[in-house]
């Protein structure tokens, strides 16, 4: 019966890879996997057993490390398992085990990166690879499409920019959050363009600051087209700009803005 999954590595890269060798026989049986500690007995013949192992394995994991591929042996292997990828055969998948480059040719592969996350990890991606389950980590769940950031300003003003990195931003909405009291500040955006606007005194629980909400009319805001704020001091109070919020509604009012739509800064005063 030929062998699932084939374990392609260096000898002296042992330590690493036999702990994958016996989760992968935990799940999958030992009859399953071509592991040479178990696969080739005394008195076999060590090219006839890997030949053997690599007549029709489903998977083979390359266990790259600098040894590896300064070894002979190791790169027949792969190289052998490479070509019959390409047939639609197998499918090759190399797991980097140190901090080295991979072969140009293997670089159009996926692969897994023990180096990079770990050993728990890797095995477990491993694992995925063989039962067909997606790897797949989220890892932009953060991503925001729109920054902000202060500006040089006039005399007695806060000068904002937003900015959209990626895509257009049609119809936005933001709460400006601010230290000050509503006749103590004004808002003005793309030099006088029209907008939606009104205050609200601490409209997040839990947050020590009021909020002006400002929705310009008939604009987007677009990696080329950035919306220009201006806090605009009214009274001898200073402004205190605590933070921006993006896509609040009177809905939310009372709702606490998630981190990922507040962005927080130090005090800008005037």
């Amino acid at each position: 019966m030929p062998h699932r999954i084939f374990l392609s590595h260096k000898h002296e890269d042992k330590p690493v890879v036999e702990p994958v060798a016996l989760k992968l026989r935990d799940i999958f049986g030992e009859e399953a996997i071509f592991y040479d500690s178990w696969s080739i007995k005394p008195g076999d013949g060590i090219i006839e057993k890997m030949n053997e192992g690599l007549s029709a394995p489903e998977f083979v994991f390359f266990f790259v490390s600098k040894l590896a591929l300064e070894s002979g042996l190791v790169k027949i292997e792969w190289q052998n398992a490479l070509l019959r990828a390409t047939k639609g055969e197998t499918r090759l998948i190399p797991v980097r085990l140190g901090n080295v480059v991979l072969p140009e040719v293997l670089r159009q592969n996926l692969y897994i990166d023990l180096y990079s996350v770990g050993l728990d990890v890797a095995i477990h991606q491993i694992v995925n690879v063989v039962q067909g389950n997606s790897s797949f980590t989220p890892q932009h769940q953060d991503f925001s499409n729109l920054t902000w950031s202060i500006k040089d300003g006039a005399e007695n003003e806060i000068a904002l920019q937003i900015e959209a990195s990626h895509y257009m931003e049609p119809n936005p909405n933001f709460i400006l959050l601010v230290a000050n009291a509503q006749d103590e500040v004004q808002i003005e955006v793309n030099n006088g363009q029209p907008m939606l606007t009104k205050f609200y005194e601490k409209p997040f629980p839990g947050v020590d600051a009021n909020g002006i909400t400002f929705a310009p009319m008939g604009g987007a805001i677009t990696p080329e087209r950035p919306l220009q704020l201006k806090v605009k001091k009214i009274k001898t109070a200073d402004v205190g700009i605590k933070g921006i919020v993006h896509g609040w509604s009177e809905p939310f009012r009372d709702v606490p803005p998630s981190p990922s739509m507040q962005r927080l800064i130090s005090n800008a005063k005037l």
